[in-house]
């Protein structure tokens, strides 16, 4: 199946892009699609939480962030896009509009908005020794602007690199849902409560969900892709024993 004239068009807006930024160089002292900050000072734990729209993660994290705080662990929730007051203003822009927005605007939006989330909020309560969870990361960028959307996967990893400095999650949780199952939940959210990915199709998600498997299966000892098609409690009591197994080396 030929791809659709979009993402034709993302995919040569993203390569006339990569070329320009290979071609100016990295900035000083950066090496481009870093593997990971190795910083000693940072004592907490950063764990993050993926799924496609509808896969029910944002109702696991805050139960684990409930089970973790009854056992006296000190925890920061937060998401992305809207981690910080400027995320929140990105979040908004993004959601609320009804303009089409170019698929390297909406890269780029979320870049800044995790730029501004690594320096100002997560790094510093990781130096703090916090626990640090995370309502979607950078591997939200790969899943949906690279499986989604069809943008270059390397120019995407080169503006993760920019935007995180190289942070990477010590632990990421993959909420796997059968793509039509969400695509129905969706569908019962109030008017109040949809946004511009509501909207999406069924084959954009089917897309999303393969591009996290993919990063799973690449970086296995840091995800573990839990069956979301189960009942919240069965689903919050393997994520909490995943949670506590992996904090026993914090």
């Amino acid at each position: 199946m030929l791809p659709s004239p979009r993402r034709r068009r993302a995919r040569r807006t993203c390569l006339q892009t990569r070329d320009l930024v290979h071609n100016a160089g990295a900035p000083t002292g950066f090496a481009f699609a870093r593997t990971g900050r190795t910083d000693s000072g940072l004592k907490g734990s950063f764990i993050t939480f993926e799924g496609i729209d509808g896969s029910g993660k944002t109702t696991q994290l805050k139960k684990l962030a409930e089970s973790l705080e009854r056992a006296g662990r000190d925890c920061l929730l937060t998401c992305e896009p809207g981690g910080t007051p400027l995320g929140r203003e990105i979040r908004k822009a993004f959601l609320e509009t009804k303009q089409d927005v170019e698929p390297l605007a909406e890269l780029l939006l979320f870049a800044a908005d995790r730029a501004q989330h690594v320096k100002h909020l997560i790094l510093p309560a990781l130096a703090a020794g916090r626990i640090v969870i995370s309502d979607r990361y950078a591997d939200a960028t790969t899943a949906y602007q690279g499986a989604g959307r069809g943008f270059d996967l390397e120019l995407i990893k080169s503006v993760i690199a920019i935007a995180t400095d190289g942070l990477k999650p010590n632990l990421t949780l993959f909420f796997d849902i059968d793509p039509e199952s969400a695509v129905d939940r969706m569908a019962f959210r109030g008017e109040h409560k949809k946004n511009r990915m509501d909207l999406e199709s069924l084959d954009f998600y089917r897309r999303v969900r393969e591009g996290y498997l993919n990063i799973a299966a690449a970086e296995p000892e840091r995800f573990r892709v839990i069956d979301a098609n189960r009942s919240v409690d069965e689903i919050a009591e393997e994520t909490l024993d995943i949670v506590t197994e992996h904090l026993k080396s914090v």
